[in-house]
């Protein structure tokens, strides 16, 4: 019955994934993991030798602008140089990324000079533009009448983008009513004598007449040459003199001429890099065809047999883990299968990508899931193993107090909670608006930066025997003292938010280097009643916590702005901590009325005995102050903290507040601060 049950699953779930692949609901995640094996794999392919490019930098325009007296546009007549020293150096071909379809500004003379240069040559490649939804010829650009004629071959920029606007193909050519025209990176092998026809015979075409692209790391790999240095090198060999590149240098190369200065160069999206200069897309087919190296993709068959085996992979992995004995041999073993066939689908695809294959990895991984899933689903429905399935299909996302809670008491998984005073911790990143904004452009290091924040602080928290609610963004709430018992509640918070604020410490250096921002966090705290338990709807709900409590904590995180602060407490969890061993220093900071709560709170900043005791003559002539402010002399409380502010914020900002007491006493002071926002 399991052995039928297990085919049945293989073959539904095969069936189910291929039909959705082929239905294009993978499309844009199967693309995104082409892209992934596209950056893994180029390290180990190398470039053509045949092949360098000369860019039009920002360099080369100063050059120009300050030897030569030259405005952009350049005069033609200076490509026409290029050209020239191309043929003195016996380059093979040289193409041009750039559509020269109006008149020069300088005159049809300076047209015609380049021109000159390139009929003479005969192995020079121009461009012409064609739009990809037309094939009538009066859609087509050319370039102008001289240049045109000069061309040894016209090649077309039409692209073979994806859907998602990424160029993963390059385009053999373009059909048009009156001919068929190369692309830019296929046109310079017309130059040595190739057709099209032969190219395409040649090569692994894919749908739409496109090649498969295999990128390398970058441009840079293909032996760029700045415009500036080859027309200094022409015009010193000229005059006799030692060039800075000998012409050898182009000798048997195919050579494209593209525009790279900021607000020039074509732009357009790779798997390599999103913003990618358009050239580098004709040069890799260029050089793909050199080195016989352009990706092939397996067949259907192919493909539709790697789903079925990636589903196979997922009913073995749920076999293997029922063969364990113990419970802690199945979550073992359960982690270490699903792990083992992640690594042998996604290594696999990995592996013959680098060989020149592109597979599939979207649709098997979701295969292997889903068979694992529903064998699993079965498995505890059919043969009713509910503990072990508990505690292997949670143990990776709960805390084991609460797992244990769930196989000891299946019946607590549904919605209630309970009353009980725990410890509450709310912390933030300050200026994380900022810092998420400087990363915009690359949401996988800003991604990178989160969970290292997010990693180390949470390892803290559970270390310290705290339950983590939730993560907003940033934001990281959690409490104490449930669901497990714990006397000692307040003293751990404390221990935690002063660990946590130690290790951010350490990291700042280099959270610094990864944002270019400097990176702090502030921590509030309160201890008091509130109702814990699973919250939510009868469907879907978490293990989380409610009241008033609850609030004041978060209150709290936000308060320490208007202090200057990091880190702060209640005094019900000062006074609970220390009735339990707390050993930590405080400094009573106010008696604040936080927003939407009528009732005074006396807050705290907790610090260890080294910071309290270099910070004693600070904190004494704070103390004075407070006691003056909490009295209402706000000029005698501000003249002590002019004296002291510019070395401890907190009097810094009782100062500002002081000084706004004053220009408008309040009629019934209550020695209170009111919070003014949240």
């Amino acid at each position: 019955m399991k052995y039928f049950r297990s085919v049945l699953i293989i073959i539904g779930v095969s069936l189910a994934i291929t039909i959705l692949h082929f239905s294009g609901l993978f499309s844009f995640l199967e693309n995104k993991t082409f892209d992934s094996r596209t950056k893994f794999a180029a390290p180990y392919s190398y470039p053509s030798q045949d092949i360098c490019f000369i860019t039009v930098d920002q360099e080369s325009i100063n050059w120009a602008r300050r030897e030569m007296g030259w405005g952009w546009p350049w005069p033609r007549a200076a490509l026409g140089d290029i050209v020239k020293y191309m043929n003195i150096g016996n380059a093979e071909a040289i193409a041009f990324d750039v559509l020269f379809t109006e008149p020069s500004v300088y005159g049809d003379a300076d047209d015609n000079a380049f021109a000159d240069a390139c009929a003479e040559y005969g192995k020079v490649v121009h461009a012409m533009y064609a739009d990809d939804a037309s094939s009538s010829p009066d859609d087509l650009i050319f370039p102008v009448d001289s240049i045109r004629e000069s061309a040894g071959v016209i090649g077309t920029t039409v692209s073979a983008k994806d859907s998602d606007d990424v160029m993963r193909r390059g385009r053999i050519s373009f059909v048009s009513d009156d001919g068929e025209y190369p692309s830019l990176g296929i046109a310079p092998l017309l130059i040595s004598g190739m057709s099209i026809d032969e190219i395409k015979a040649s090569s692994p075409v894919e749908k739409g007449e496109t090649l498969l692209l295999r990128y390398r790391s970058g441009l840079d790999v293909y032996n760029p040459y700045r415009a500036s240095d080859v027309l200094q090198s022409y015009y010193d060999y000229k005059a006799g003199n030692e060039p800075l590149i000998p012409p050898e240098s182009f000798e048997g190369a195919y050579v494209y001429y593209a525009y790279y200065a900021p607000g020039l160069f074509d732009i357009c999206s790779s798997p390599i890099s999103q913003v990618y200069p358009g050239c580098g897309v004709h040069i890799t087919e260029l050089d793909n065809y050199l080195s016989g190296d352009f990706m092939r993709t397996v067949p259907i068959p192919g493909s539709v047999a790697w789903i079925v085996l990636a589903s196979i992979l997922g009913i073995l992995a749920i076999s293997f883990t029922e063969a364990r004995k113990s419970s802690l041999g199945n979550v073992l073993s359960a982690i270490g299968t699903v792990i083992l066939g992640l690594f042998l689908i996604t290594g696999g695809s990995f592996a013959l990508f680098v060989m020149g294959w592109y597979i599939l990895l979207v649709a098997p991984l979701a295969s292997f899931a889903f068979s694992f899933l529903l064998q699993l689903a079965l498995t505890y429905m059919l043969e009713g193993r509910q503990k072990r399935f508990i505690k292997a299909a949670f143990s990776q996302y709960l805390s084991p107090a609460v797992i244990d809670q769930l196989i000891s008491n299946p019946d607590s998984l549904r919605l209630g909670g309970e009353e009980r005073e725990i410890s509450i911790f709310f912390s933030d990143v300050q200026g994380f608006t900022s810092i998420s904004e400087s990363l915009s452009k690359n949401p996988t290091k800003l991604t990178e930066v989160l969970n290292l924040y997010l990693s180390e602080m949470s390892s803290i928290i559970l270390e310290s025997g705290g339950t983590i609610d939730k993560y907003e963004g940033d934001a990281i709430i959690a409490f104490w003292n449930a669901p497990a018992n714990q006397e000692d509640h307040a003293a751990r918070i404390l221990s935690a938010a002063m660990e946590c604020q130690k290790r951010l410490d350490e990291l700042r250096t280099d959270l610094h280097k990864m944002t270019g921002k400097k990176f702090y966090q502030r921590i509030g705290m309160n201890t008091g009643h509130a109702v814990v338990g699973n919250m939510g709807s009868s469907n879907r709900f978490d293990y989380t916590m409610l009241g008033d409590s609850v609030n004041l904590a978060s209150r709290l995180e936000g308060l320490n702005k208007q202090f200057g602060t990091y880190t702060m407490c209640s005094k019900a969890t000062m006074e609970s901590a220390l009735a339990h061993g707390c050993t930590l220093r405080f400094r009573e900071l106010a008696r604040v009325a936080v927003v939407g709560k009528k009732e005074a709170v006396t807050v705290y900043e907790p610090m260890t005995e080294e910071v309290f005791a270099a910070k004693k003559e600070l904190i004494g002539s704070f103390d004075k102050g407070r006691d003056l402010f909490y009295a209402g002399d706000f000029a005698g409380a501000k003249a002590v903290f002019d004296s002291t502010k510019e070395q401890d914020p907190p009097a810094s900002f009782y100062s500002a507040k002081c000084e706004e007491l004053m220009a408008d006493p309040p009629s019934d002071w209550q020695g209170v601060w009111k919070a003014t926002s949240k």
